[in-house]
């Protein structure tokens, strides 16, 4: 059997790598996370959540232009992926509830493991990412959950009220838009775009959160929660057609 990778250029090789290797790097950066989390250095932990959260969004699309699958057929970036996700997405923000004040006394530790199992399920389905790119079921966004709940400051019975509804979510089979794969969401381009600015607006608004804390600007607060109603509601609508 021929290998199919030897007839790509050392170039192609040494990208491909590269991409998965910028890929990897996430997993450090939620390590750096875990440890500024442990320090009580929230806002450090959160830029570093951020850093992990920019590496997921641009590394699938560098991923397909590398064409990394046939490049490195024998390297399984899908599970690199899930791996570093589970690490990021799940693990990350569930320690944070765990060191922080965010939740009541004692609750953080079923809150924590409650994530933990809920996502752990999610990972593992087969079509937690359906065949026309969408998440199936509430999309184990813990980090910017977290980060929200953080900002807002609400009382820590609501924030457990939040983390448990969204826990059940995980089960509910709403399809919710994959933020990298727009080119799936809807024929129509102009909405793809309008999307994909939104996204990109919001990531810089919740940036801006971030950076003014514990000052609240009002403009950013209202892109950056904008955004995640459309985004929901979006996401219901594509469900029901």
């Amino acid at each position: 059997m021929v290998n199919q990778s030897s007839s790509f250029s050392t170039k192609q090789h040494i990208t491909a790598w590269s991409v998965h290797f910028f890929t990897a790097s996430g997993a450090v950066f939620g390590l750096f996370a875990l440890y500024a989390i442990h320090q009580y250095q929230f806002r450090l932990a959160f830029w570093l959540m951020a850093a992990t959260v920019f590496i997921d969004s641009v590394d699938g699309v560098m991923a397909r232009r590398a064409k990394v699958k046939l490049v490195l057929p024998n390297i399984d970036g899908a599970l690199l992926d899930n791996i570093i996700d589970y690490q990021n997405y799940v693990i990350v923000p569930a320690f944070f509830l765990l060191i922080s004040d965010l939740l009541p006394p004692t609750w953080s530790f079923i809150s924590s493991s409650v994530i933990m199992l809920a996502s752990a399920y999610q990972f593992v389905q087969c079509d937690a990412k359906t065949a026309d790119h969408f998440f199936k079921g509430f999309p184990s966004y813990w980090n910017i959950v977290v980060f929200y709940l953080f900002f807002w400051q609400f009382s820590t019975w609501v924030n457990l009220a939040i983390i448990l509804s969204l826990a059940i979510f995980v089960f509910v089979p709403i399809k919710y838009i994959y933020p990298s794969r727009m080119d799936y969401l809807t024929p129509k381009r102009r909405w793809r775009r309008l999307m994909l600015a939104g996204a990109i607006l919001w990531s810089m608004a919740t940036a801006g959160l971030l950076w003014t804390y514990p000052a609240v600007n009002p403009l950013f607060v209202t892109i950056s929660m904008g955004y995640m109603i459309i985004y929901f509601l979006f996401s219901l609508y594509r469900t029901l057609r």
